[in-house]
């Protein structure tokens, strides 16, 4: 087995406290149309960036991955990410183009689902306080 099959697979919805957890984005704009910004390096999560969130949880402000919890995570099904198939079939796209992600090649939902969870991905905040009944739907159907 060649050292690229082997390669981790990252979940890019993670919890800051997950064991090999990184920053690869911020969420920016406006409340109501939040969006990522890729950064163009992905950062070790640290006390130091985690404290940038302020009183906000770390997963408002930014997108962290980190090794795919499989099996131990409630939206992991017949050898699949279920919260990557609702994404792609319940939200739609934001972006035309594959954006600058520095966990791409490693991402458990492109690996999965392709192109179609780029175009949505911007988009997606792991906690999101003003969450809609809609979203709220997607993200915990399990």
């Amino acid at each position: 087995m060649s050292r690229e099959s082997r390669k981790q697979i990252d979940c890019p919805s993670a919890q800051a406290t997950a064991e090999g957890a990184r920053i690869f984005g911020m969420m920016t704009g406006a409340s109501d149309a939040r969006r990522v910004g890729y950064l163009t390096e992905a950062q070790p999560v640290s006390e130091k960036l985690l404290s940038l969130a302020g009183p906000a949880k770390p997963t408002q402000l930014f997108r962290i991955a980190a090794p795919c919890a499989n099996g131990g995570c409630k939206h992991f099904k017949d050898r699949t990410c279920s919260l990557a198939q609702r994404i792609v079939d319940g939200l739609p796209a934001v972006v035309n183009a594959l954006p600058a992600c520095q966990i791409r090649s490693t991402c458990r939902w492109f690996r999965q689902e392709g192109r179609e969870a780029c175009f949505r991905c911007p988009q997606v905040m792991t906690d999101r306080s003003s969450a809609s009944d809609y979203e709220k739907q997607i993200a915990d159907s399990d």
